[in-house]
């Protein structure tokens, strides 16, 4: 028995194929996950099967009706949350859910024990008075189930709900759906996060609008067996030793882990000689697979550690050791305190995590850095200069990528890359140089005539890249880069990042993948404004157990940090 049955699939959006003659099942009181490279085609699958989007020759049953002709039936039995969820931010928690009620149909007599139920399984009880836009964004993601539930679907389709919220609210939100299978509730849930795909019944694997794989995930991390091994022992210099491992065609993959480096060999398994990748005095260990590695595998994700941006950009030279002295910093807004008492120093050449949930005062910090905000006290000094009050021409020193997108969303790529070129100063025969390295680094050329709105999300990022380090910034704030966008463009998002501390340049990032908390030099944990700890990415796992994974350890933390207040 099936609940959704979809075969020949096709869409179009202009000459662009999005979906291309697709085929599956989905059964009953299942997770299925739905993975793929950035414009694979996942949200536009969900938008069809939700009934907002037409569709090409095809047969698709849902709920065992045909979705062409019984649009609207359909409709009134699953929920849908996109996306982009669209809450009201100037309504509580609890008149969204009653709006949305309303847009349902709900009976009134059975609206208000329905609104309560969701906001007892949600956990937003007691925050059913707070505005929509005073929620952080793990509790936003919350509201946005929760509305999706409001009418008890029989199928449930969600659209990356874990995108920017942090590691504890993305656990909670899937131990809520997961509970929703037992009451008999069946889910789609497409996902950037392949830790989470791996714990779906069944996978999805869509690339250019194809499957390539559709099956349990373990299916796909033991097709991975004995080709995956880590580089343990002390390791000189794990980014250099990670850019040679990479030059080796029998490599396709490497990630840096801690202290260790993880390469994934290609069917040959044939692993380069230690001491040519300046890791004379290491081991080879055999690791245990992931589904990442199975999907970067399917997908024939090859890396060579090279990166074009730092190839055209010039060493960076700075006097300072301590790049960024950050003292005492505290930011209120009237009695709440989002940055608190924060003081750590990063050195030139370095790349320093931010980590912490949402909410916890990270974007704050970076503002104050950036001199976008004014500390209520203390200090905040980036290459010697107060931005509160430095020159334009210091301000050039510095790049900064913000969390939410915050390009000109109504012109084009090419007109933005112009006009942030123009900001930093930049003229004539440079400009128009550094533009065309922008296009062609990024692969935004076939976008450039494109409105930024109308990228997909991974291009959005990159073309916020290219805008931030268009003026070879020694200094660089990375606010949550690789927030939605799949592994293949967080790889070469990373090897750029690599390459520019390779150049002197000096990287600050936030991140909510606790994988790429792994890469950082250093790492500061920030809860409710303070700065709980402060390490190395291993001395930070250690800190919890030799066995623990960076999310183990992030969440083991912030939880030590509540008992010892409480």
């Amino acid at each position: 028995m099936s609940i959704l049955k979809v075969k020949n699939l096709s869409k179009s959006f202009s000459k662009q194929k999005a979906l291309d003659n697709i085929s599956f099942e989905v059964k009953p009181n299942k997770i299925t996950g739905i993975v793929g490279p950035d414009g694979a085609g996942k949200t536009t699958l969900l938008r069809i099967l939700s009934g907002l989007l037409s569709f090409e020759a095809s047969e698709i049953e849902v709920l065992n009706l045909d979705l062409l002709s019984n649009t609207q039936i359909i409709q009134e039995q699953i929920g849908y949350m996109p996306q982009k969820f669209g809450l009201y931010e100037d309504l509580s928690v609890e008149e969204n859910l009653k709006l949305f009620a309303d847009l349902q149909s709900i009976p009134q007599e059975s609206c208000q024990n329905r609104i309560d139920e969701l906001l007892h399984f949600t956990s937003l009880y007691n925050f059913k008075d707070f505005l929509a836009k005073n929620l952080s964004g793990g509790m936003k993601q919350k509201l946005g189930l929760a509305s999706a539930l409001i009418k008890k679907p029989k199928l449930l389709l969600l659209d990356e709900p874990g995108v920017g919220v942090d590691p504890i609210s993305r656990k909670e939100l899937w131990s809520m759906v997961e509970n929703l299978t037992k009451e008999n509730i069946t889910v789609l849930w497409s996902t950037a996060y392949l830790d989470e795909a791996e714990l779906c019944d069944e996978v999805i694997l869509l690339n250019e609008g194809e499957i390539l794989f559709f099956g349990n995930p373990n299916i796909l991390k033991d097709s991975m067996k004995d080709r995956v091994f880590n580089i343990v022992g002390d390791i000189k210099d794990k980014r250099e030793t990670l850019r040679l491992a990479l030059g080796y065609d029998f490599i396709n993959d490497a990630l840096i882990l801690g202290n260790d480096v993880k390469v994934i060999t290609n069917e040959t398994k044939q692993l380069p000689p230690l001491e040519d990748i300046e890791a004379k005095d290491c081991l080879y260990k055999q690791a245990i697979p992931t589904f990442e590695d199975g999907f970067m595998n399917i997908l024939k994700a090859k890396f060579n550690g090279v990166s074009k941006l730092a190839q055209q950009i010039k060493f960076i030279e700075n006097s300072y050791e301590n790049v960024i002295e950050v003292k005492n910093l505290t930011k209120r807004f009237g009695s709440f305190i989002a940055t608190d008492n924060v003081s750590f120093d990063i050195k030139k050449g370095q790349i320093f995590g931010l980590l912490g949930p949402n909410g916890a005062g990270k974007s704050t910090t970076f503002k104050m850095l950036c001199g976008l905000l004014k500390p209520s006290s203390g200090e905040a000094k980036v290459l010697g200069y107060n931005f509160m009050n430095s020159s334009i021409q210091a301000r050039w020193k510095i790049g900064y990528m913000s969390q939410k997108f915050s390009l000109y969303a109504d012109i084009s790529v090419l007109e933005n890359l112009k006009f942030y070129a123009g900001i930093y100063g930049l003229q004539g025969l440079r400009k128009k140089e550094k533009i065309a390295n922008m296009l062609e680094i990024f692969d935004l050329e076939k976008f450039k005539n494109t409105q930024a709105k109308d990228l997909p999300l991974g291009y959005k990022q990159r073309l916020s890249l290219a805008c931030a380090i268009m003026h070879d910034p020694a200094v660089l704030f990375l606010d949550e880069p690789t927030s939605g966008v799949d592994p293949i463009t967080r790889r070469e998002f990373w090897n750029h990042i690599y390459a520019m501390v390779q150049k002197g340049m000096t990287i600050m990032v936030t991140t909510h993948f606790m994988q790429e908390a792994e890469y950082c030099d250093e790492i500061a944990l920030i809860y409710k404004g303070k700065a709980i700890a402060m390490a190395t990415p291993h001395e930070l796992i250690l800190k919890v157990s030799p066995t623990a994974t960076m999310q183990d350890a992030f969440i083991e933390l912030i939880k030590r940090s509540d008992d010892v207040q409480n």
